[in-house]
């Protein structure tokens, strides 16, 4: 528990929850940071790999997102200890034991994150009914579908780039991780203008200075395949994207990618964070340091937390692409210009505002946040 307690503070968590029924083989953890602004609303993530550790900061990651955004939501994150890419037969019942045993806990709004899609959020709303991220045909807005995340990423991108000089025009785009994310902020920073020239998944990384098809490599993926078997480019290993010279570079994967091991090679103008906490907070400073702009998760990514956040509420899709268009474009101008004048970090303007939002909010409550239940379960 000493690796938790550093994250610990006077914002939360609230409430963690370990939840464990081996007649399916569910092991998972809940995390409530902070509800002040409202019921929780953070996706669920699964991976073998997953921890309390990386749970209590995605969490807190969400509080700030959601607050940033001006949403009545606080934040929260579950991650299941599993294979994501197990047989539907086996990952059904895993998701449907993680929703009832979420079912007392109303503070937190079930959504979908890495490792789980629409359908995972159906089966959660045929136990319990608190869900976001459905299908259309239950009256969702698929966030996975219309690319909530990735449009929210190209807007950020359209901000950092005029605040850096620099036009979307043929400007250079390695994305680290070709998934539902990285997938759409490609097909949105292309449609700007922007080149493509290198990406990688699990299995590899492919590179060509003149551009990729963006088109090409999602038909690989859907056929189950690896972007590194693109014919028309150079097969590198996974990580080697991080070498590549370009002027933008999104990380759209796991945690942590960029630390102190490598972010000495890293090539780029701008990083826009597209996954949460992808970078550590010395790997930020190291790129300020060297003239790299950075913006941070919680600002450049949340268009899907407000896809999300207008589902619940009952908007269209045109709305909550308009919402993100907005809220995106508004919240990155006002984080890089603090930063500029204040001579700080872009991720210590963000935490700032996000912050202060947060506590304003906890001002209002009648009691503690901390006094109705214990915060560890």
């Amino acid at each position: 528990m000493d690796d938790l307690f550093q994250y610990a503070d006077e914002l939360g968590p609230a409430k963690i929850v370990h939840l464990y029924e081996p007649r399916v083989g569910l092991k998972a953890i809940l995390v409530v940071d902070n509800v002040a602004k409202g019921p929780s609303i953070g996706g669920i993530r699964m991976a073998p790999d997953v921890s309390l550790t990386e749970c209590v900061r995605l969490a807190r990651a969400m509080t700030f997102k959601n607050a940033a955004a001006g949403l009545p939501h606080g934040g929260g994150k579950v991650v299941v200890y599993a294979d994501p890419k197990m047989a539907k037969s086996d990952k059904e019942p895993l998701m449907r034991a993680l929703a009832k045993s979420l079912r007392t806990i109303e503070e937190y709004i079930l959504a979908p994150d890495m490792g789980t899609d629409e359908e995972c959020m159906a089966w959660v709303r045929d136990e319990i009914g608190r869900v976001v991220g459905l299908p259309r045909e239950l009256g969702g807005i698929p966030l996975d579908e219309i690319g909530a995340t990735g449009w929210g990423l190209s807007h950020a991108t359209a901000v950092a780039l005029r605040a850096s000089d620099m036009d979307a025009e043929k400007a250079r785009v390695v994305i680290q991780g070709f998934g539902a994310v990285g997938r759409h902020a490609a097909r949105f920073l292309t449609g700007m203008g922007a080149k493509l020239v290198a990406t990688c998944d699990s299995r590899g990384a492919i590179h060509n200075a003149d551009g990729l098809d963006v088109e090409a490599l999602v038909e690989l993926k859907h056929a189950g395949r690896s972007v590194a078997d693109y014919a028309d480019g150079r097969r590198l290993e996974r990580d080697a994207v991080i070498d590549i010279d370009c002027d933008i570079w999104i990380p759209a994967a796991r945690p942590d990618v960029i630390n102190d091991s490598n972010v000495h090679r890293m090539n780029t103008r701008l990083v826009i964070e597209g996954a949460n906490i992808p970078l550590t907070h010395e790997a930020e400073r190291y790129l300020h340091e060297k003239g790299v702009l950075c913006v941070p998760d919680f600002i450049a990514n949340a268009g899907g937390v407000i896809c999300a956040a207008m589902e619940y509420k009952g908007a269209t899709q045109s709305a909550a692409l308009a919402a993100i268009e907005e809220k995106v474009r508004r919240n990155t101008e006002t984080v890089l210009t603090t930063a500029i004048n204040d001579k700080i970090l872009p991720r210590e303007a963000a935490v700032r505002i996000a912050r202060e939002r947060v506590e304003r909010a906890m001002g209002f409550r009648r009691w503690s946040l901390f006094s109705s239940a214990p915060g560890f379960v």
